[in-house]
């Protein structure tokens, strides 16, 4: 099911419910390595396997929390398709962003999305929260559990965001 974030009215059917999941994303040690370079947090355990193996907890290296968090980015961009009269949304922010469980380099994960609020804000905008779990392939806990806030602008044709190559947008 992939709902049109730009109804609002349908959107009401779906408060409280499922509204899609991704498909499963590898985090490789170079995706690991890549963030810790862009973030200049250079971590021992997070880019170190051999230090990871000898003295980390979890006897690999693991996923930054905030590498983690990004990921929802491509997540929701699978679970929500644009609306048919969205003229763009903007990320929000968070309400709430908990790092429940680390994952492990290797690791599969996948995000869950809840359609939790919808709160009118001017002709035309709304604001929408859906909490965020993402969950690591073979294991109970999550590994986030995230309420993000999206700010939902429609309007006509002339608004609207054109399509990115590589279909970037939906």
């Amino acid at each position: 099911m992939r709902i049109d974030l730009s109804d609002r009215t349908s959107l009401q059917q779906h408060l409280g419910k499922e509204i899609g999941r991704s498909g499963w994303h590898i985090i490789s040690q170079m995706d690991i390595d890549t963030f810790g370079r862009l973030t200049k947090d250079v971590d021992a355990m997070h880019m170190d396997p051999l230090w990871a193996r000898d003295h980390s907890p979890y006897g690999v290296t693991i996923v930054y929390g905030f590498q983690t968090i990004s990921m929802m980015t491509a997540m929701i961009n699978e679970i929500l398709k644009r609306g048919s009269t969205e003229a763009y949304k903007l990320n929000y922010g968070f309400d709430r962003v908990r790092l429940m469980a680390p994952v492990p380099v290797g690791a599969s994960i996948r995000g869950i999305a809840k359609l939790k609020k919808i709160e009118d804000r001017g002709e035309s905008r709304f604001l929408v929260t859906i909490e965020m779990t993402v969950e690591v392939e073979g294991k109970e806990k999550p590994a986030a559990v995230a309420d993000w806030l999206f700010m939902v602008v429609n309007g006509d044709e002339s608004e609207r965001r054109p399509e990115m190559a590589g279909g970037a947008n939906r």
